[in-house]
């Protein structure tokens, strides 16, 4: 299997056991929703390792300590809807502080180009570290033209978070955004002739909103 400098994959056996049965066609709307949760919690403890932190002075019920918290301005989750609103739940568990925005894209079925039709993210946000979601990393079009627009108004630290990818998406994201770190669940085997991730698991956004 090609490797790539810019993917990470997070494939911790939690999230590999929550993903399968994500994948599996018998698993409910309900169940789907609350995997999708777990599995963004669990990818966004180990995306967010990075982030600078701070020395600073506590008063604990004893005494007062030097500790450590977060130094610099909040994350920014910005997903890609309408799937990627699946995985807001989640991260915002542990990072309840986190600014929101939203980008909209559909992929039109007959070019399987994106067309984008909604963008609003906080104000400040190229001076914040940007987390760019989608469930799944097909042809990399949502995501390029997504990065494009985010790099446009100057915003420099973004990272892709998705469940699944498809070998051809990353290869088409890594060669224009090679400074863009992509983590995912799972690099699936190829995308089949209508653009969909095989194995995958299916449509993400009609089996979160059940609107297949």
């Amino acid at each position: 299997m090609k490797t790539y400098k810019n993917l990470k994959i997070i494939d911790h056996p939690l999230i590999k056991h929550k993903l399968s049965i994500m994948r599996d066609y018998r698993t409910s709307k309900k169940e789907f929703k609350e995997l999708l949760d777990e599995i963004s919690m669990l990818m966004a403890y180990e995306i967010t390792k990075d982030l600078p932190l701070k020395e600073v002075e506590i008063q604990t019920p004893l005494k007062k300590t030097k500790s450590y918290m977060i130094q610099g301005k909040k994350i920014v989750l910005i997903p890609i809807l309408r799937a990627g609103i699946g995985m807001i739940d989640g991260i915002l568990k542990l990072i309840p502080s986190a600014r929101i925005g939203h980008i909209g894209i559909y992929r039109d079925h007959n070019t399987l180009r994106p067309i984008t039709y909604y963008f609003k993210i906080p104000a400040d946000s190229k001076h914040r570290e940007v987390i760019l979601l989608d469930p799944m990393l097909a042809t990399g079009g949502s995501a390029i033209a997504s990065v494009e627009k985010l790099k446009e108004i100057g915003i420099k630290k973004i990272k892709f978070m998705c469940l699944v990818a498809a070998p051809e998406g990353v290869e088409n994201f890594s060669k224009v955004y090679p400074d863009v770190m992509i983590y995912a669940a799972a690099l699936d085997d190829r995308l089949d002739e209508l653009g969909y991730i095989l194995p995958g698991l299916g449509d993400a956004g009609d089996r979160l909103f059940g609107t297949k």
